[in-house]
């Protein structure tokens, strides 16, 4: 069973991988033709190429190419009245024998707008009068008896993503834009949360003076839920940091630990990071580092906040 499954994904994987080849002057000219639509990409396909195509447009719409599914056989009985000039339509047919897909062509043809077509079949006399034809083919399905769309799907969904983000390259699509367009989720916290946003502030951020003593600080750390603490001098500057793993090490070898100066034991010239700092980069320094948590300094070096792993994790950040 395992060997058959591992097969099924050696086959697929290499379906994509082959598809390299497929990345010609069509697809050049498809993706140029997409750049300067005017209009919106319409993507049309049947069965398990309309599932592909609903992906496709999906993606296409994420990242800043305005796109639509529009099912053929609907099409055919009015939602054609959809299509308008400067629209372009990406039309997912494998086989290219789909009798759906044969009656709507000439149609598209007559309304001047623009086809391209992701197939397996290039030379099928269907695709006469298209735009350009972007090569799917695979060696073989996935399925056993070398029928059911499996490799043959994959493919030209990797094709589908290929094309949606050389053209959304192409148009200068940038990480603010993704930002504007995926507002909630992980994607849209990924791109604008800022440490300011997560970071434990006023009264649950931990901080105490040079003066005082470990246990003090423990009972601030406690106090706050937070298993760390700030260390700041008379001009409330940071000054360092002591957490709860520095607490747990120093009490196994030291019994007189608790009533020793935080001044004593703390890390001096702590790591920190800003609040203005987006997220995702403060959390890549807790991972580099293998840190818990790190003060949050305004631009004097005061600390004005405190940001822990698990908030981060907790937005779906890490």
């Amino acid at each position: 069973m395992n060997i058959l499954a591992k097969d099924i994904l050696n086959i697929e994987a290499n379906a994509v991988k082959n598809q390299i080849k497929h990345i010609d002057k069509n697809f050049d000219k498809a993706a140029l033709l997409l750049k300067n639509c005017k209009g919106r990409v319409i993507v049309m396909g049947l069965g398990k190429s309309g599932l592909v195509g609903r992906k496709i447009s999906a993606t296409m719409s994420s990242i800043g190419i305005p796109s639509m599914f529009l099912h053929p056989s609907e099409s055919l009985h009015g939602d054609l009245g959809m299509l308008m000039k400067g629209d372009i339509v990406i039309m997912l047919s494998y086989s290219g024998e789909t009798e759906e897909i044969k009656k709507v062509l000439p149609i598209l043809h007559r309304m001047k707008i623009p086809v391209i077509v992701m197939t397996g079949r290039v030379q099928s006399s269907v695709w006469s009068g298209v735009f350009s034809i972007i090569n799917c083919a695979v060696v073989k399905e996935a399925c056993p008896y070398n029928l059911a769309p499996t490799a043959s799907t994959t493919a030209m969904l990797a094709m589908g993503d290929a094309l949606a983000l050389v053209v959304s390259k192409m148009k200068g699509f940038k990480k603010e834009n993704l930002a504007v367009l995926h507002p909630l989720g992980a994607i849209g916290k990924t791109l604008t949360m800022h440490v300011a946003d997560i970071m434990r502030k006023g009264k649950n951020n931990p901080i105490v003076k040079e003066s005082a003593l470990v246990k003090e600080a423990l009972f601030v750390m406690t106090q706050t839920g937070v298993g760390a603490t700030s260390v700041v001098n008379q001009y409330g500057r940071l000054t360092g940091f002591f957490t709860d793993g520095d607490l747990r090490r120093r009490l196994q070898s030291d019994d007189l630990f608790l009533t020793k100066s935080i001044l004593q034991v703390m890390t001096k010239s702590p790591r920190t990071v800003s609040s203005d700092m987006m997220a995702v980069e403060a959390a890549l320094i807790l991972k580099k580092h293998k840190i818990d948590n790190i003060p949050v300094v305004d631009k004097n070096n005061k600390p004005v906040g405190i940001l822990e792993q698990g908030d981060l994790l907790a937005e779906g950040i890490s």
